[in-house]
């Protein structure tokens, strides 16, 4: 932001229009202070004024309109789609990175930008809930910086993430990570993610370490998610707990197009119902809606349907993302 010295464009707020000496004197002290970059006790000893008088000149000097302050943002930065965006869906928050493409780039510069705005809105006593399944959330916490002070008293997993063994231990280091870069407690959900029947989901439900982690998901106040399209993502294809082709038809043709934590929505970000929700062992659309901030991070052009749709039915209401999603949220 910066300010620009200038002729009158208004009149004053309140009192008299300055006589013509008067805006003289407001237009000579603008220019050393805006344009010079005199500082103010310079300017008043050389113009032999008090340095209150020049505060008060140089405030006057705005509200005649001698003085018009312009935002100028640097490269970069793309807040005009992030306003359109943030209005369009009712969002809380719309981060756009300046990256496009797809692959380790995209990935990368989203999990830097995660990795930043975590560390700005992070401030202190949160329930951070974490869902094992994003490659980007993983880049994220890579890229983090440890907090001096403790930002976080818990970081619970909320989705259950055995398969692979290489793969639950990214599952496990995600939440162990984050946990002790913000200084919280790790909570871990010492299950399948995605179980073969609704019997063994119920027994695991009610098997009193799982039951105690999904206490705590009342208690989270920012969830970090990613959003997953009906094509699993690599890190998912080694977890052993992609969806089997049978599986995906299924959902295809119940109109699925997406997913935040394994729970699937249509093209609006309605929930679509199938025998899946019934086999997932994590938290469920119910009690993720009710947690004040979902942060969503996704990006790359296959996944447009899905992240578009997330929008729509408010399965998140933060969302970091790269510019060409941007651009295509914005102008759809």
């Amino acid at each position: 932001m910066r300010s620009m010295a200038g002729t009158p464009t208004s009149r004053p707020r309140a009192g008299r229009e300055p006589e013509r000496d008067q805006l003289r004197l407001l237009g000579k002290v603008a220019r050393m202070y805006y344009e010079r970059g005199i500082r103010q006790p310079q300017i008043a000893a050389e113009l032999s004024l008090s340095q209150p008088r020049v505060s008060r000149l140089l405030r006057q000097a705005t509200e005649v309109g001698i003085v018009r302050t312009v935002v100028t943002m640097p490269p970069g930065t793309h807040t005009d789609l992030e306003d359109r965006i943030q209005e369009r869906y009712g969002m809380r928050d719309v981060v756009v990175v300046d990256t496009e493409g797809a692959g380790e780039d995209v990935l990368l510069a989203l999990g830097s930008a995660t990795a930043e705005y975590l560390d700005v809105t992070l401030t202190g006593g949160h329930v951070i809930g974490v869902s094992s399944w994003s490659e980007t959330l993983i880049a994220a916490v890579d890229m983090m910086r440890p907090k001096n002070i403790t930002v976080a008293e818990q970081v619970v997993q909320i989705v259950g993430g055995l398969g692979d063994p290489a793969v639950q231990m990214q599952a496990t280091r995600l939440t162990g990570r984050l946990a002790d870069l913000t200084g919280a407690s790790p909570v871990f959900l010492s299950a399948p993610g995605l179980v073969g029947s609704t019997t063994i989901r119920k027994a695991l439900m009610s098997d009193p370490s799982v039951r105690e982690v999904a206490a705590l998901w009342s208690q989270i106040d920012v969830a970090l998610v990613g959003i997953g399209s009906l094509e699993p993502s690599p890190l998912l294809r080694r977890s052993g707990n992609a969806l089997a082709e049978g599986e995906q038809e299924e959902l295809r043709s119940l109109g699925a197009v997406g997913d935040v934590c394994f729970r699937y929505f249509d093209a609006d970000g309605r929930p679509v119902a199938s025998n899946l929700d019934q086999r997932l062992v994590g938290i469920t659309p119910t009690e993720l809606m009710r947690i004040p901030r979902r942060v969503g991070v996704a990006g790359g052009s296959r996944k447009f349907s899905a992240i578009r749709a997330a929008l729509a039915g408010g399965w998140i209401n933060v969302l970091i993302t790269d510019l060409e999603m941007a651009r295509r949220l914005a102008d759809d």
